[in-house]
């Protein structure tokens, strides 16, 4: 049996959006003022270059998003092991059909006039894709590799405080160097840290808690620091900015201070209460003040055990988590806190407690967001170890960058509420043989070294071959990519006594798109390239929702799933990866777009456990079907309900243990289409009505209706709102089938962004104000500019009446 009793005292750093001013430091975030050029330019590194003709970009930034999209970009032939491929195949859209190969510059001047001898300057990477090497004033700082780390260099001894500064970053991404779109460029946050000498070091703040009792917290904090003879006084703060407790220290241990501090009735964070506390360093020496960090972090306790599986705070609890991929749509790999806000609303509202970084280190936003809204997180770092899966990946770096990678992504995220576990891989081919087993210890080995407080796994899909070979034995907690089948015997043959499901169902859908005859399938493709959203489809080594479902349900031992995928992603177009023009994955629950698909409410009606979820499927437009066997499905938290079809009764459908799919989903299989109303009446416990809905069949395309997730956003130059657009008949409802060409107009402080109809098969372009309708949908982002004020969209189609939205803008 292994045992995990993990209590953790959170920290997150805040960080900042533009120029952080405080006494002891400043956090210059560099977004405004890049200049950037795609090709081989070596005299880029001199300040006396002239870039005057390069793009001007802010940062983040994805150079390749904005396409075009053609198949012939790293066009892999290649026999995808993991998905049990023997022979090499012709994969033209695996990488998302996006132009990301090549060299490319990045390069900004900045000044430090009151930068002196007793100071000290860092410069810090939140991620650069990839293989990134940096300059300052010509020369050459440092390198690094892997395009999803953090990483910082020192430049004290580079920059000049008697003229501008000139930072050049190259750039260079190799084909095959990836399975899905890694995105290209400086895609997330680059910061230049100017502190004291005497000084907290990066990361250098771990903290935790050895004792949580209602009453109290024993609260447990280690600062690393560079200096002598120092102080450090640290105060806590309630989330009502009330200080509640602090702690005076002048005891150093090898550069380390060790802090106690207690927090009488502490509360708890959790997915339903996520409480953050605030910390306030202060570092002196005598009576200076040398540096100061605030901090937000959470109080929570984790545990593993062989009896009750994991428990957050006391309480057993599973794992209802998906797995997302990095890219945020449209937008491509460029981080955005709005976006990112977006995606997890949605999710939360389908009652999701969980997020994999699948299969690479999360961004810090995304971590930040999670502690606030309530997500429990699984931070993973690696999808290739020594053993390559694609020519040019991580494999040929892991021998001299591994342990670099992983104790950065350690020290950088450890004190996030949200952390729950570590990943140290997925899927990787070292799980056969021993050279895996030892490489999968030392990984493991480094992770307890950085935080001891946390359990570490892989997500194994070679459970045979782990099981042989003790691989799957060592891991703190054993993740099962799918094998439903043999999870039974990887309980009595693993000695944790609890298995998780690492990655499940790999189910593909598009939306909106429905195909008969009505089946269960494995790797079924169609003419169009599109995936049934009855929700019946998988893929050769995956299964159906409803297969976990039992899993969670009936074995007390398996601590909870994590879906592949919470989202549509670019590339990996399965089971279209040979066939053109697709270029962006089936899996997920929601489009690319970020609009549910019928199985998000499949997942909604079992774990939004507060409110109430009626959802049929399909649509109600079949124009030439009339007559013909057209199933009807429901997934709704009830567990029985009636079908009407145009006021007649087709009977009551229950929940049941026939088979799975009766157990989890109403289904009536014999419905004969006729144009109308799709009625469902579903109810309680006692038999009684409890809830209704209709869906009716539409006429043509009149009017074309907006709808927005905010309408209000920060005039930050950031911030963003996700309109949806559809169309309506003359008589309001919804066109299911539309396909319409439309075009889009921003007016006021706002500008046009992106816009995404989630069809896989689409190569419209993302940034152009005009895009096609896919089932009746499509999403626009406008992007606030800094000046606040009021903004204007309005979208036009051919024949259509047009639509128009007002939003605004705030400082």
């Amino acid at each position: 049996m292994r045992y995990f009793k993990h209590i953790l005292f959170l920290l997150c750093i805040i960080t900042s959006f533009g120029t952080l001013k405080a006494q002891t430091r400043d956090i210059i975030t560099l977004k405004k003022g890049w200049k950037f050029n795609k090709g081989n330019h070596p005299e880029a590194i001199k300040s006396n270059f002239d870039d005057s003709h390069w793009e001007d970009i802010t940062v983040p930034h994805d150079w390749a998003i904005y396409g075009p999209f053609d198949k012939n970009i790293d066009k892999q032939v290649v026999a995808i092991e993991q998905n049990g491929e023997e022979v090499a195949t012709e994969k033209t859209g695996r990488t998302g059909a996006l132009p990301y190969i090549g060299e490319a510059w990045y390069r900004h001047t900045f000044s430090l006039p009151n930068f002196n001898t007793n100071k000290k300057a860092i410069i810090l990477f939140e991620g650069a894709m990839s293989q990134p090497e940096v300059f300052i004033n010509g020369q050459k700082v440092g390198e690094w590799k892997y395009g999803y780390a953090y990483f910082y260099f020192d430049i004290t001894d580079y920059i000049s405080t008697t003229q501008e500064n000139t930072l050049a970053v190259k750039l260079s991404n190799q084909g095959e160097s990836s399975r899905w779109y890694p995105g290209a460029g400086l895609y997330r946050n680059v910061s230049i840290i100017i502190k004291n000498k005497e000084s907290i070091d990066q990361w250098g703040t771990f903290i935790t808690t050895p004792l949580i009792t209602q009453e109290i917290a024993k609260v447990n904090i280690k600062t690393r620091v560079s200096g002598k003879d120092l102080r450090l006084v640290t105060a806590i703060l309630d989330a009502d900015g009330k200080q509640v407790n602090s702690n005076e220290t002048v005891q150093l241990f090898n550069n380390e201070f060790d802090q106690n501090i207690a927090i009488n009735n502490p509360n708890l964070w959790s997915p339903e209460s996520p409480y953050l506390y605030t910390s306030v360093s202060r570092l002196y020496a005598g009576n200076d003040l040398k540096d100061e960090i605030t901090n937000r972090f959470g109080i929570r306790q984790i545990e593993y055990n062989q009896k009750t599986g994991f428990s957050l705070n006391g309480e057993i609890t599973k794992f209802k988590g998906v797995c997302l991929h990095h890219d945020l749509g449209p937008l491509g790999t460029a981080v955005n806190k709005s976006a990112l806000r977006r995606q997890l609303r949605i999710l939360k509202d389908m009652g999701c407690n969980a997020i994999r970084s699948s299969h690479n280190m999360p961004s810090i936003e995304q971590l930040e967001l999670c502690d606030e809204m309530g997500f429990m997180f699984l931070a993973e770092s690696f999808d290739e170890w020594a053993k390559p899966k694609v020519k040019n990946g991580y494999n040929l770096y892991f021998d001299t960058y591994a342990e670099k990678d992983v104790v950065n992504l350690v020290r950088a995220t450890r004190n996030h509420p949200c952390i729950v576990m570590w990943s140290s891989g997925n899927e990787v081919p070292d799980q056969w043989g021993a050279e895996g087993v030892k490489r999968a210890k030392w990984l493991q080995d480094i992770f307890h070294n950085e935080d001891p407080t946390r359990p570490v796994t892989v997500g194994m899909d070679q459970v045979k071959a782990t099981m042989e070979s003790g691989f799957g034995a060592l891991l703190d907690v054993p993740g099962l990519n799918y094998r439903v089948h043999l999870y039974e015997e990887a309980y009595n043959k693993f000695p944790q006594g609890f298995i998780l499901g690492s990655e499940t169902a790999s189910t593909v859908s598009s939306r909106g798109i429905y195909k008969f005859p009505v089946e269960k399938a494995s790797m079924k493709t169609y003419d169009d390239f599109q995936s049934s959203s009855y929700d019946l489809e998988y893929c050769s080594w995956s299964n159906l929702p409803d297969d976990d479902f039992v899993l969670q349900d009936d074995k007390p031992w398996v601590i909870g799933e994590f879906i592949w995928t919470g989202f549509d992603y670019l590339g990996e177009p399965t089971p279209y990866d040979e066939a053109w023009p697709s270029r962006s994955s089936y899996f997920g629950i929601n489009d690319l777009a970020g609009l549910p698909k019928d199985r998000y409410y499949l997942y909604r009606s079992r774990w939004n456990t507060k409110d109430e979820t009626l959802h049929i499927l399909p649509h109600w437009n079949w124009d030439g079907r009339e007559g013909k066997t057209t199933p009807v499905f429901v997934y709704t938290s009830y567990d029985s309900a009636e079908l009407f079809l145009n006021g007649k009764s087709l009977g009551v459908q229950k929940k049941n243990n026939d088979t799975k799919q009766n157990r989890y989903r109403l289904m009536w299989m014999d419905v004969r289409y006729e144009t109308g109303t799709l009625k469902v009446i579903a109810f309680d416990k006692d038999g009684n009505p409890a809830s209704e809905k209709e869906i009716k069949t539409a006429g043509k395309p009149h009017q074309i209706v907006l709808d927005t997730d905010v309408k209000t956003i920060k005039a930050n130059g950031e911030d963003l709102s996700y309109v949806t657009v559809s169309v309506v008949d003359k008589n309001g409802i919804p066109c299911p089938t539309a396909t319409n060409q439309l075009t889009f107009k921003v007016k006021g402080e706002g500008t046009y962004r992106a816009a995404c109809n989630g069809d896989a098969t689409s190569l419209e372009l993302f940034h152009l104000p005009t895009m096609k309708l896919f089932s009746g949908k499509l999403v626009i982002l406008i992007q606030s500019t800094e000046n606040a004020g009021n903004i204007e969209l309005s979208v036009s189609g051919k024949g259509l009446k047009k639509g128009n939205i007002s939003l605004s803008s705030f400082k």
